[in-house]
């Protein structure tokens, strides 16, 4: 099939990217014919209040990517969905309602031409503005079918459209980097009483809901916040401070560079993900590939990514009790390492094949 991806790859960064560019890799790897149509500007600065791009890629570019695309110019949104049209399938990457006026725009181009799937990371944003379902709804209806990660995603899109909806589990697109000289070996069996937020900071990731658990669980475990701040950076220090964690939190406001992950992951004893809601993350991939165990909240994929009790623990989300009884049960002695010995880090290419699957045949 010739396949055209649309959607953000480097020099942008973050998970968007990765998944984007790891999917044209696979595709290509499976026979396929395959181009991303990336953007030269894709956000106005202010609706993206952290670093949009990086100068080093996080993995192996997609040789076949195209930029062309440019929020201020929507006749190239037209000429890029025209260009498109000899396409088997065009796959539009839907990380935000920001990007659907481009993508009615393409496919405004595409009229006539290519099947087309949208690939929703998230079906609406978790933090919702009032303009955010008439966009999505418009843009569900008027694509030829729409592949999700979880089925509550999948009852979202099917009250907003009635093209066929499909699931496949997130396939894994972890950033490339290798130990730094002098880290710590993930798995060396050293109990740091130290833990990890890790990734860009919002509300719904819950951080201030782990600091007030921190508060009231071992008073002699510490806490990396690594990862970019959307506001609150301010508010969060506040916090901190009137819970007297100051000693105990160290903030790493800004994006963390891919190799500078490996010594963060090193350094800690477990990721924590307290989030309120959720659809889907790497983050806990990326925590076992490093031999960590996760402690994380029952919402989106984490409970089925998660072997609660095995190689994590798993609480219930916004609730600090439940997160601080989680705590104190990962430092009850011995459990750090029983937990850590149970990580196994997944075998992601039966992942990627039926994901594969899914997408080429969401318009069937």
């Amino acid at each position: 099939m010739r396949v055209a991806i649309v959607g953000p790859a480097f020099p942008y960064k973050g998970g968007g990217a990765r998944h984007t560019t790891e999917l044209a890799h696979r595709l290509a790897a499976a026979g396929h014919d395959v181009v991303i149509e990336s953007w030269r500007a894709q956000y106005p600065s202010f609706l993206y209040p952290g670093q949009q791009t990086i100068s080093e890629p996080e993995g192996e570019p997609f040789p076949g990517t195209r930029r062309r695309l440019d929020w201020r110019r929507p006749d190239g949104w037209w000429r890029t969905g025209r260009a498109l049209r000899s396409s088997d399938l065009v796959v539009l990457v839907v990380l935000s309602t920001v990007q659907v006026p481009s993508y009615l725009g393409i496919l405004a181009g595409l009229r006539g031409g290519a099947p087309v799937v949208a690939l929703c990371h998230n079906v609406l944003p978790h933090e919702r503005k009032p303009y955010d379902e008439p966009l999505m709804r418009r843009l569900l209806r008027k694509v030829d079918g729409v592949l999700v990660h979880t089925e509550a995603q999948a009852d979202l899109a099917r009250t907003l459209t009635e093209r066929p909806v499909r699931v496949a589990e997130m396939a894994a697109h972890l950033p490339a980097a290798d130990l730094p000289a002098g880290a710590a070996a993930p798995g060396d069996g050293k109990v740091r009483r130290r833990l990890l937020f890790f990734g860009i900071v919002r509300p719904y990731k819950g951080l201030d809901v782990l600091l007030r658990a921190l508060a009231e669980g071992p008073d002699d475990v510490a806490l990396t916040v690594a990862g970019e701040f959307w506001g609150g950076l301010d508010e969060t220090r506040e916090l901190i401070r009137s819970l007297d964690l100051e000693s105990r939190v160290e903030l790493r406001p800004g994006y963390v560079p891919a190799a500078d992950i490996p010594g963060l992951f090193a350094a800690a004893d477990a990721l924590v993900m307290p989030y309120r809601s959720a659809t889907s993350s790497q983050n806990v991939w990326m925590a076992h590939e490093y031999g960590l165990p996760v402690i994380a909240t029952d919402v989106g994929g984490f409970a089925e990514q998660i072997r609660d009790g095995a190689d994590g623990l798993v609480c219930a989300p916004g609730d600090v009790p439940s997160l601080a009884g989680a705590l104190r049960r990962f430092y009850s002695p011995g459990e750090p390492e029983r937990l850590r010995s149970g990580v196994r880090p997944v075998d992601h290419g039966p992942v990627w094949a039926a994901y594969l699957d899914a997408l080429t045949g969401a318009v069937r």
